[in-house]
């Protein structure tokens, strides 16, 4: 386990450095300069120097991306070109939303999609098993957006349960919090909770049919204790790498939801950054995105050696 654990660590270290060199280079041959986008198009050129300086934009590119490096593990970031503050303070303040919308929209998805999941496989054949392919590929079908304006109209609008968008902050107390957090955490769930629930099925029906669960059924035991005893279990790493990817599209790609519900989160950040030429912001969200899908696909490996020993002895 420890030299699996080591191989891992090790990929996970070089992704991180290749990645930062690409975010970095990509971001360097976008045309167009900053300090010119900020001060318009009739500013002096002593003054787009002037501020060139300022923000450290006169200084070679590999003194620029060694600061940023360093920055990313002090948590420098630097500073905003368009707000004036620290990048960090922005992405964390970002953060305190987007991270329990991702954590709040999986936890919704899983928990919809295992049992839908393991029933469709359990009644493989049955009305019940077609009601949820089809219930799953309508649910994969329709875009999020429009599911998240469906549930504005029906339980903002109509039913006025919940607001139509905004955030209050979590100083207003965790229970109104996520309350304004529970129509967009469901309309980004749904969409994965069907994908997640046909992949669950799947993986079933072929641990099902593997030899091991045949003679499970030989010695005795009854198709329920087979299923949640042995089948399971070995179904668990198509799961779990489908359940990687969503919490890294949860987190990274909910800008369209977070328009929808006006909520200020990494995606909106993101959006508004670029749209104002703040590459800084830019770069270090783009980063720090990357980093957590990494990370995560760093822990869904760290499970599959869990979940399956085999993977362990390869190592």
């Amino acid at each position: 386990m420890i030299a699996f654990l080591l191989q891992r660590a090790l990929s996970f270290g070089i992704s991180l450095v290749v990645a930062s060199a690409a975010i970095f280079v990509v971001l360097e041959v976008v045309p167009g300069d900053p300090a010119a986008f900020m001060l318009g198009l009739n500013a002096a050129p002593d003054t787009v120097a002037a501020l060139r300086e300022q923000l450290g934009l006169d200084a070679p590119v590999w003194a620029r991306y060694l600061s940023w490096i360093g920055g990313l593990f002090t948590g420098d970031l630097g500073i905003s070109y368009t707000y004036r503050v620290p990048v960090a303070e922005l992405i964390g303040a970002r953060l305190g939303v987007s991270v329990p919308l991702a954590v709040y929209a999986l936890t919704l998805s899983t928990l919809i999609a295992f049992p839908v999941g393991v029933l469709a496989a359990a009644r493989r054949g049955s009305l019940i098993d077609a009601g949820v392919m089809g219930g799953t590929q309508l649910g994969i079908a329709v875009p999020n957006f429009w599911f998240a304006m469906l549930l504005v109209l029906v339980f903002s609008v109509t039913l006025r349960w919940f607001s139509a968008g905004g955030f209050p902050g979590w100083d207003a107390g965790g229970f109104t919090a996520m309350r304004a957090l529970t129509l967009p955490a469901v309309a980004l769930a749904l969409p994965q909770a069907a994908i997640l629930a046909r992949v669950m099925r799947s993986a079933l029906l072929d641990t099902l049919d593997e030899d091991y669960i045949r003679t499970a059924r030989a010695k005795g035991l009854t198709r329920g204790q087979t299923l949640w005893r042995h089948a399971v279990r070995n179904a668990l790493i198509p799961v779990l790498t489908i359940l990687g990817l969503q919490f890294s599209f949860l987190l990274a790609g909910a800008i369209i939801i977070e328009n929808v519900f006006f909520l200020p989160g990494l995606g909106r950040l993101v959006f508004q950054a670029i749209s104002a030429r703040d590459l800084i912001v830019v770069r270090s969200v783009v980063m720090l995105l990357v980093v957590a899908v990494i990370g995560v696909n760093f822990l869904v490996e760290i499970a599959y050696g869990l979940v399956d020993p085999r993977l362990r002895r390869r190592a």
